[in-house]
């Protein structure tokens, strides 16, 4: 009975994924072997032109382009959510848990909320240029708002608590006497940071950067925002498949091109993270 314990504790969770995703992702997969009916629905009569469709050029760079905003979004908020987590885990332990309220508070408003936010703070006549004009700025300033910057501002800003709250796992769980065995050797504290610290905090900063990533890629709330529909990402892409253009079996294939490419970072994050784990134990 004691064995079967876990089973019967994980049965709830299992079966809320299975119904809510795993069959559902099925049906998807089953689409996109179909053909899109002469005016829009479906003709079930098997084919793979849509995933043939899926390598067509124009398709492949709408996927590369959405790869590289979303690995850009993801390097910049690792690189500012790793900052904040590594300043929270140094301050006070009574501090701790303020800081990372104050971290996490994004996430207390709606994501649509947020994002419309920004296209108050990025237009020509928001808080930044307002700001420029006040320190004296006469200048005609870049447009913010409607470009890829701003798609990828507003990615970062939206993911950010995510990374915060990965790297900051590891950082609070470090022995402090490590860095201050590699002090007393001589390091100095860059190279205790780059050689011990950073080490150590891999898999936070792997499943941070996974997190923002995959978030990224399949969004559409913000390129469709912040983007002004000036360019296309993957996520805008299956959106119209689906809801505009009604071809159900190629936004079918789309989506589980995108899932898979999902699936595959996730796993190599877990490989990652096993690995590192691993080395830990065999240093203990």
């Amino acid at each position: 009975m004691k064995d079967r314990k876990p089973i019967f504790l994980m049965a709830p969770a299992m079966a809320w994924l299975t119904a809510f995703m795993v069959i559902p992702c099925l049906l998807i997969l089953a689409l996109a072997f179909f053909r899109r009916g002469t005016y829009g629905g479906i003709e079930y009569t098997f084919t793979l032109e849509n995933l043939a469709l899926v390598v067509d050029p124009l398709y492949a760079g709408i996927f590369l382009k959405s790869a590289g905003i979303a690995g850009l979004a993801a390097l910049i908020a690792v690189v500012i959510g790793y900052a904040a987590a590594f300043a929270i885990a140094a301050a006070p332990a009574r501090r701790q848990p303020i800081l990372l309220f104050f971290a996490v508070l994004p996430f207390w408003s709606n994501y649509l909320v947020r994002t419309y936010a920004w296209i108050v703070l990025l237009n020509r006549e928001g808080l930044i240029t307002g700001v420029a004009r006040w320190l004296g700025y006469d200048g005609e300033l870049p447009r913010l708002l409607y470009t890829e910057s701003a798609v990828v501002i507003g990615l970062v800003y939206n993911y950010l608590p995510f990374v915060i709250l990965a790297c900051y796992a590891p950082l609070s769980r470090l022995n402090p006497e490590i860095s201050e065995a590699s002090r007393d050797l001589g390091a100095s504290g860059w190279t205790t940071f780059r050689r011990v610290i950073l080490p150590m905090t891999v898999p936070g900063i792997a499943t941070g950067f996974v997190f923002v990533f995959v978030l990224s890629i399949g969004n559409f709330v913000t390129p469709a925002l912040l983007g002004g529909g000036q360019f296309q990402m993957i996520g805008n892409l299956v959106y119209a498949q689906f809801l505009t253009a009604n071809d159900w079996p190629f936004g079918a294939a789309l989506s589980m091109v995108l899932i898979g490419i999902m699936m595959g970072l996730l796993t190599l994050q877990t490989f990652a993270t096993e690995r590192a784990a691993g080395a830990k134990r065999e240093e203990g």
